[in-house]
């Protein structure tokens, strides 16, 4: 009997033992491995639609903020050129009133000398062509004024107004209503609507002896 302990032979091929190859040790790690963050916290479409909303809200936020600051830039803007267009219009329109200041002094002269001429009666037809040539001058010389803005208003009758007139003086009288202007002594002119020079007037007052009941006081403003 022979004891020897067989060996297998160089041909015969050993199937009872299988060695798992690195890829299947691999695949087998990758099944029993715990899922990952990015796995587990994977975003919803309702997380999605919520973010967005959100970003929407924001961005509409912006926005309006944007245009109301734009809003508020072009109001100042706005009114920034309406400033300078007044500015303009004004420094064209006032630019000469000291210019025209003179020339009302000039027109005022020219009206003093004809109230200082003789009465026209008649009998003399050279003071009546004289009257009458410094008449003329006058009207030309007021029309020249006239076109170019400058406008003077007799106020003789009229309600006193501290706007327009300076009163010099008080009058007692029956026939004029208190505070109405009964004499001026030089009319009110304006450059362009705007006051240049006062009227120079005389107001009216009641009587002393007037009753109670007719006489109203009346505020006169001496000052321009």
């Amino acid at each position: 009997m022979d004891d020897t302990p067989s060996h297998p032979s160089t041909g015969e091929t050993m199937t009872d033992v299988h060695e798992p190859t690195p890829d299947q040790t691999a695949d087998q790690t990758s099944e029993h491995a715990p899922a990952g963050p990015a796995e587990a916290h994977e975003p919803t479409t309702e997380g999605l639609m919520q973010e967005a909303g959100e970003r929407i809200r924001t961005l509409e936020a912006q926005v309006e903020e944007l245009r109301e600051k734009w809003m508020r830039a072009e109001a100042e803007n706005q009114n920034v050129r309406t400033r300078a267009k007044r500015d303009v219009d004004d420094a064209r329109q006032y630019a000469v009133t000291k210019f025209a200041k003179d020339v009302v002094e000039a027109a005022e002269n020219l009206r003093r000398g004809l109230s200082s001429l003789p009465a026209d009666t008649g009998d003399n037809p050279m003071l009546t062509r004289l009257r009458e040539g410094f008449e003329g001058v006058e009207r030309s010389f007021l029309g020249i004024l006239e076109r170019n803005g400058i406008a003077g208003t007799d106020p003789t009758g009229a309600p006193f107004d501290a706007n327009l007139h300076q009163a010099m003086a008080e009058q007692p009288s029956a026939e004029h209503p208190p505070g109405t202007v009964i004499q001026s002594w030089t009319s009110a002119w304006t450059l362009n609507g705007r006051l240049l020079k006062p009227a120079m007037v005389v107001v009216a007052k009641a009587p002393e002896n007037a009753p109670a009941a007719e006489s109203e006081p009346v505020s006169i403003d001496r000052t321009v």
